[in-house]
């Protein structure tokens, strides 16, 4: 038994996700953490909310709540929309935790033990209106290169020059609209990233399994322009984590917050803290799987995450693991996803297109969502959403094969032979033959399975669903029981027996179908089929099913043209 870590990263806390964002990362770690359950293994699947930062203020303000209070109730919000996906983590943490505060100070502190912080004076943007220095995007005005009117302070969208807030002309607070503005000298803390440039490159060389993805884009950061750069890891900021050296003041350093990208990735490690204070346990409990000196030494530990969140766990988070000088536990794998589009354009929270999270269950089960992200996967290079691909995916492989093999198996055995599994007849030759393809078809599918290709998984766990399918079709038993009804039953058991195979097999894809599909054959053991001739005869004669509802319904043209319209628009 393997000892798995999995990590996805961590949605932000102002508003609900898109369905691009959950297939990025979320969805498929949940899949990987599945299956590897399936297979007997002992996984920890952690995520949380991302809390800290300017857009948690600021979304705070405009929702007239304490931060505080706003913060818990998207925590919540985020949590149930995970569960109506059925996203199994062990824990959803937050990064605002008590936990994650006691980790951030830690690691802050041990960096400056070990010489990798350096404190820096800059002058910066102060909102006089507002009584707060501004993030470079929340200062606006116009753009010196192109003449827009609402060029921010660190790019204008619209000639796409690199800019500072003192390039703008008549610059203004996108939080008050005060002109009011004045620079001031502040300090901050820098992590010498730099220092430590010949250790990160040296450990993402080491990975040669990676994705292409995610090793190009560390080699970008580390080797463009002027290579890896220190990075400033504090924010004049009211809510966030109180900068602290472990737990001693760090003078000069009143008032202010840790930046949320330093702060975020440690909530990994702090949500598997909060997994074994809800459950319990001791510190040992999480210890075990993030301390390699106390247990984590044959932990496999996965990230799973969108491309542009690659540099931060590629380079920063392993800079402040690196250079802690402590034996935490470093990702083994990181696997990035490309960006899916949403019909012909990009998914926009702040225009509403596309469909977000909460929107998508209110319309269809999860399943059908599920399937289509993941056999759609954005794994290669990007992909896209359209209702039109969406409505065929879901009525060929979920309706017509998979949820048809179920019905016409379900309903004819029942009709013609009762309501337990049929006793007649041998396996013949067509069997035999149908347990050897689908035993080698399941070897594939794990391989896919196991080296996180997705969207290959998705296509031989369907080539597994169509196999069944031909089966029923060559052997024809409604025609077979006329002549050789010894013969039909024991077509009839091998089905029947399939369907059990298809719930084990698909629960990482579709859990729901498949418990159903347990449910409707009277059973409740998952044990993954390593043998298939063993597997293919595990429900015995006599074993009593049931005919389970219909598993999938078609989507209606009429249904695809409403929906086409409805998340064409803006989101209020």
């Amino acid at each position: 038994m393997a000892r798995i870590l999995i990590t996805s990263a961590i949605p932000y806390i102002n508003g609900i996700k898109h369905l691009g964002n959950l297939v990025g990362s979320q969805l498929p770690a949940d899949l990987f953490a599945r299956y590897m359950r399936a297979r007997g293994n002992e996984v920890m699947f952690i995520c949380a909310t991302d809390e800290h930062g300017t857009p948690a203020e600021l979304a705070a303000a405009k929702a007239g709540k304490p931060v505080a209070d706003y913060c818990a109730e998207m925590h919540e919000v985020q949590a149930e929309i995970a569960r109506g996906f059925r996203l199994s983590f062990d824990h959803f943490g937050r990064s605002s935790s008590q936990r994650n505060h006691q980790l951030t100070q830690h690691f802050a502190g041990k960096l400056a033990e070990n010489g990798l912080i350096r404190e820096v004076s800059e002058k910066m943007i102060y909102s006089i209106d507002d009584g707060r220095f501004l993030p470079d995007r929340y200062i606006e005005g116009t753009c010196p290169n192109c003449g827009y009117d609402s060029a921010r302070g660190d790019q204008c969208d619209n000639c796409t020059k690199q800019l500072d807030p003192t390039d703008l002309i008549n610059p203004h607070s996108t939080i008050s609209g005060s002109t009011n503005l004045e620079q001031r000298e502040t300090k901050h803390l820098y992590l010498m990233q730099r220092a430590l440039k010949d250790k990160l490159e040296a450990w993402i060389d080491s990975k040669t399994d990676w994705p292409v993805l995610t090793t190009s884009i560390a080699k970008k950061w580390l080797n463009d322009g002027d290579g890896l750069q220190d990075r400033g890891i504090t924010r004049d900021l009211h809510w966030g984590i109180p900068v602290k050296k472990g737990d001693q003041p760090w003078p000069g350093m009143e008032g202010k917050v840790f930046y949320v990208w330093f702060d975020a990735p440690i909530e990994y490690i702090a949500g598997t803290a909060e997994w074994a204070d809800a459950n319990g346990l001791d510190d040992a409990a999480w210890e075990r799987w993030w301390r390699t000196d106390k247990g984590a030494h044959d932990v496999t530990y996965y990230q799973f995450m969108g491309k542009d969140n690659v540099p931060f766990h590629t380079l920063s988070f392993p800079a402040t693991i690196l250079g802690s000088g402590e034996p935490w536990k470093l990702v083994d794998y990181l696997k990035s996803f490309n960006y899916l589009n949403y019909d012909g354009g990009q998914f926009s929270t702040s225009r509403g297109r596309g469909v977000f999270m909460d929107q998508a269950l209110s319309i269809l089960p999860s399943d059908y969502w599920r399937w289509w992200l993941l056999s759609h996967a954005p794994e290669s290079s990007d992909s896209e959403f359209t209702w039109d691909n969406f409505q065929t995916a879901v009525n060929k492989d979920l309706a017509d094969v998979l949820g048809n093999f179920v019905s016409r198996v379900t309903k004819f055995a029942r009709s013609k032979l009762g309501e337990t599994v049929p006793a007649g007849g041998e396996f013949g030759p067509q069997e035999t033959a149908l347990i050897a393809d689908l035993g080698a078809r399941v070897r594939d599918y794990e391989t896919h399975m196991s080296a996180m290709d997705v969207r290959k998984a998705a296509a031989e766990l369907r080539a597994i669903w169509v196999a069944g399918n031909e089966y029923l079709q060559a052997a024809a038993p409604w025609a077979t029981i006329k002549t050789e009804p010894e013969r039909a039953e024991a077509q009839i058991r091998l089905s029947l027996n399939l369907i059990r195979i298809y719930a084990i097999l698909s629960q990482p894809f579709i859990p729901d179908a498949a418990a159903t599909m347990m449910q409707a054959m009277g059973c409740d053991d998952w044990t993954w089929p390593e043998h298939l001739s063993d597997a293919i005869r595990a429900l015995p004669a006599g074993h009593a099913f049931s005919v389970p509802e219909n598993l999938f319904r078609k989507i209606t043209d009429e249904e695809r043209v409403d929906w086409q319209a409805r998340f064409a628009g803006v989101r209020t």
